[in-house]
């Protein structure tokens, strides 16, 4: 059966891929990210800047806040944003504070930590965005697609 939700969430799945590679190519660590309209259009990409800023600059924390200064809450809270990791704690909690409606993520923090086998560079945390995001006064929706996790992992293979 054709589900017209999933097949956009895969597509935009996809894309944060892209943005990893980008990423990967611009000398960061491979995660990107992007937030959709409530119309189905990309509004901004992100990239990780780790590299660059030597602070947090998780992809996901630096879309988040770049939405927030560019757009109000009541259109943030209509929109997506698109990841293909789970975000960490850092990042969920900046997606929930910059009022960002929905999140999609393809592999988990654990997929993750898993491929990279504990590898000092990558400082995955075992603590899921649903458990960080159900601690707030209002909820944002998580999908996550575990059949995406191979694709998502896919630029992370042989980078740790």
């Amino acid at each position: 059966m054709n589900n017209p939700r999933r097949e956009q969430d895969l597509k935009f799945l996809r894309q944060s891929v892209a943005l990893s590679v980008e990423a990967k190519e611009r000398g960061e660590l491979p995660f990107g990210a992007l937030i959709v309209g409530p119309d189905g259009e990309v509004v901004l990409t992100g990239f990780n800047a780790f590299t660059t800023d030597r602070g947090p600059g998780h992809a996901e924390t630096n879309l988040a806040r770049e939405a927030a200064r560019r757009y109000d809450s009541e259109f943030l809270r209509k929109c997506t944003l698109y990841t293909s990791i789970q975000p960490c704690a850092m990042c969920a909690a900046t997606v929930y504070w910059a009022e960002i409606g929905r999140l999609v993520y393809g592999a988990t923090e654990a997929d993750l930590a898993e491929l990279v086998g504990g590898n000092p560079d990558n400082k995955t945390m075992d603590l899921p965005c649903e458990k960080v995001l159900a601690a707030g006064a209002w909820q944002v929706e998580v999908a996550g697609y575990p059949e995406f996790k191979d694709e998502a992992l896919k630029i992370h293979v042989g980078y740790w």
